[in-house]
């Protein structure tokens, strides 16, 4: 394995954290906020005020590793990704701020504001649309050169491209369903029947569209970027695996094993991840940049592998030490202390 693969490897390991946790966080701030409209709010918000309690502030690591860590192993990419995605970045940089003062507010000033809750909902959806933008640019076809050598983003061909709204679409769907999957397990475990019922009912929901949309995405693919769409056909294999995954996930979910059913639900995405980020081999950014163009220099790359390494072996212990305390402790769950 090369510095430049290990190196991809670490930040894509970091970036499925992230897609993880946060489609939890994201989808739980769309739940409390859409059951205030349905008169559901009273069954679900204390099942989820008790889990994102505890999380909210580690669930932006996961995102800050990968971005210092793309700086720093691509240098290149600051250019590239940095002058085409300036706008939609500050959006989502604003946004995050905004769910962020959320939780400020919601501790310290009116409990139970419909305006803050709402609030929080609404960016839980705006954020990962804005977010995807990253990857949908990265396919290429959205970047026009200009006479004077300068690069800028497309936007009418970015707003008018059904493959980028089949990505904005797929990103919305997997965030709720990742997000109802665990709130499942979490009511289940919280011995809370109603909200059980309700989340359950959501993961039947979102499932199904989740599937559809991502083969959606593999057809439109092939009008996009025939290359890739080459590559996706060679690792069919592992979208085949992820799709008994899903199938799995579903039977135990049925079955009452929420927990395991959760645990598919991680891998169906693992899997469909890994497969669509080796897809793309060598590429960050059709045509214009691959894994090898602009790499950072050996030693600065062995540093950066090194640190990252140390930052896992202090993120996975706090990790656990969360959800021993907190996320999967069962009188704090319950609420019988604290």
């Amino acid at each position: 394995m090369t510095i430049e693969i290990l190196g991809i490897s670490v930040l894509w390991l970091f970036l499925f954290g992230y897609v993880i946790v946060a489609s939890i966080d994201f989808g739980a701030g769309f739940f409390n906020a859409s059951t205030i409209v349905t008169n559901k709010h009273h069954i679900v918000n204390s099942v989820i005020q008790r889990y994102l309690s505890p999380v909210w502030e580690i669930t932006n690591v996961f995102l800050v590793f990968f971005f210092v860590g793309m700086i720093g192993f691509f240098p290149k990419t600051a250019y590239y990704f940095g002058t085409v995605l300036l706008i939609p970045i500050s959006i989502s940089i604003i946004l995050l701020a905004l769910r962020g003062s959320y939780y400020a507010f919601s501790t310290y000033g009116s409990k139970g504001h419909k305006g803050y809750t709402l609030m929080y909902g609404v960016t839980g959806v705006l954020i990962p649309a804005s977010l995807t933008t990253a990857l949908i640019v990265s396919q290429g076809g959205y970047i026009k050169e200009l006479p004077s050598g300068k690069i800028e983003l497309d936007y009418l061909t970015l707003f008018t491209s059904p493959f980028s709204w089949s990505i904005v679409l797929l990103s919305l769907v997997s965030v709720l369903f990742i997000s109802a999957s665990f709130l499942a397990y979490y009511s289940a475990v919280a011995e809370d029947k109603e909200a059980l019922k309700l989340f359950k009912k959501y993961t039947w929901i979102w499932s199904f569209p989740t599937i559809i949309t991502a083969f959606g995405i593999i057809i439109e693919m092939k009008w996009h970027n025939i290359a890739h769409y080459e590559g996706l056909l060679s690792l069919w294999w592992l979208f085949a695996l992820s799709l008994v995954c899903f199938i799995i996930s579903l039977l135990l979910l049925k079955r009452g094993r929420y927990g395991w059913s959760f645990v598919f639900v991680v891998l169906q995405f693992a899997l469909a991840f890994y497969a669509y980020g080796v897809s793309r081999y060598p590429y960050l950014l059709y045509p214009y940049l691959t894994i090898y163009d602009g790499f950072t220099n050996e030693t600065m790359a062995k540093a950066l592998v090194i640190v990252f390494i140390l930052g896992l072996l202090l993120l996975i212990p706090s990790l656990y030490l969360v959800f021993k305390l907190f996320i999967m402790n069962k009188p704090y769950i319950q609420n019988k202390k604290g």
